[in-house]
């Protein structure tokens, strides 16, 4: 029969034993050195100087001194003398000066964080992962860096997302109070597209690229072009609104026809022009000259121009062209003078068009 127990060897009591609470009171001393195990330092090769009753440390390799040959040991001061501990296999510790926990595995003593986790089926970080969501995290700030080449990485970082299919879904959902505001990514398809929203239900594409070609389109980008249906007549030495009343296409219905105008949807740099073609009423001797109005009064600058040399009915043509910063509101026209002699300006081919570009 052992005199010691298997695991921490406590000293049994023997049978006839004399002093048998010396024996008794040097297990509780074990015991009280390993239950609950905290020591203040694994670093040290020699002992203290100054050690307190009940101090605990791992004793580094290389121990000298009354640690000699102790090494990975727990060293215990107590009753005024070093007590040896000698580690086994499962024994696990605190290290009060890293503040880490620590496991012996027979061979050393090794931090209990693992090296790798696989497999795991929910992992929630400051908050709890749910099926919907097997990963989730609550936190203020996130950092991705990459491992340096001194560390043997490439100094590089990707950051990699995959979708089964084509028609699948790949993004970014991107919400305010957990309603979606905005969503980036491969959505249906492998065209990259950004879609916002108001309310999280109805979305629109604000920027869409075909992955094929990498053409970029604005989808919601306000464009237009309008043109008049009918001969606009035009009197001598008056700036006249042209009735531009029809729309080739009016993206954002950002032209109203039935006021002739433009009406800024948002401030930003928007590109317009113009095509006014003459008609004869009476007389070619007609000066034929056309204009940009902002809010129907302010020549836009950069916009105006005329022909003064003899005109062909339905085929001198003026072009206008010209660029501005506008705010949300504002209303651009196209207008028509001439000088000299009346005259009209063309149906169908007596157009205007524009669109934001900044």
């Amino acid at each position: 029969m052992s005199d010691a127990t298997s695991h921490l060897l406590l000293p049994y009591i023997l049978a006839a034993q004399a002093q048998k609470h010396v024996t008794h009171n040097e297990a509780l001393r074990i015991l009280d050195g390993l239950v609950q195990l905290s020591v203040l330092d694994r670093d040290l090769t020699v002992p203290p100087p100054s050690p307190a009753d009940g101090d605990r440390y791992i004793v580094a390799s290389g121990a000298t001194g009354d640690w000699a040959g102790w090494d990975l040991n727990v060293a215990l001061w107590t009753d005024g003398a070093w007590l040896r501990l000698p580690a086994r296999t499962g024994w696990r510790a605190w290290i009060e000066d890293e503040e880490l926990l620590v496991v012996y595995d027979g061979a050393g003593w090794i931090g209990t964080t693992p090296a790798a986790l696989q497999n795991l089926a929910l992992l929630g970080l400051g908050t709890t992962a749910d099926a919907s969501n097997p990963f989730s995290a609550k936190l203020n700030d996130a950092l991705w860096t990459a491992k340096t080449v001194a560390e043997g990485g490439t100094g590089d970082l990707f950051y990699t997302m995959n979708k089964e299919v084509a028609g699948s879904d790949l993004g970014l959902t991107l919400q305010t109070g957990f309603v979606t505001k905005a969503l980036l990514g491969l959505f249906g398809s492998d065209r990259f597209r950004l879609a916002v929203s108001a309310d999280g239900s109805t979305f629109f594409d604000g920027i869409s690229v075909d992955n094929a070609t990498g053409i970029v389109d604005q989808p919601r980008l306000p464009r237009f072009k309008a043109y008049t249906n009918y001969d606009n007549y035009v009197g001598v030495g008056t700036w006249t609104k042209i009735a531009i009343n029809n729309t080739d296409y009016n993206d954002q219905a950002a032209f109203d026809a039935a006021n002739n105008q433009f009406v800024t949807p948002a401030d930003g740099t928007y590109l317009f022009g113009a095509t006014l073609l003459y008609k004869v009423n009476a007389s070619t001797s007609a000066r034929m000259s056309g204009r940009l109005a902002l809010n129907g009064t302010t020549e836009i600058r950069g916009s105006r121009g005329e022909i003064s040399g003899a005109h062909v009915s339905e085929a001198t043509a003026l072009w206008l062209q010209t660029m501005t910063a506008l705010t949300a509101g504002d209303t651009v026209e196209l207008q028509g003078n001439f000088r000299d002699a009346d005259g009209y300006f063309a149906a169908d081919q007596t157009s205007f068009w524009g669109a934001k570009i900044g």
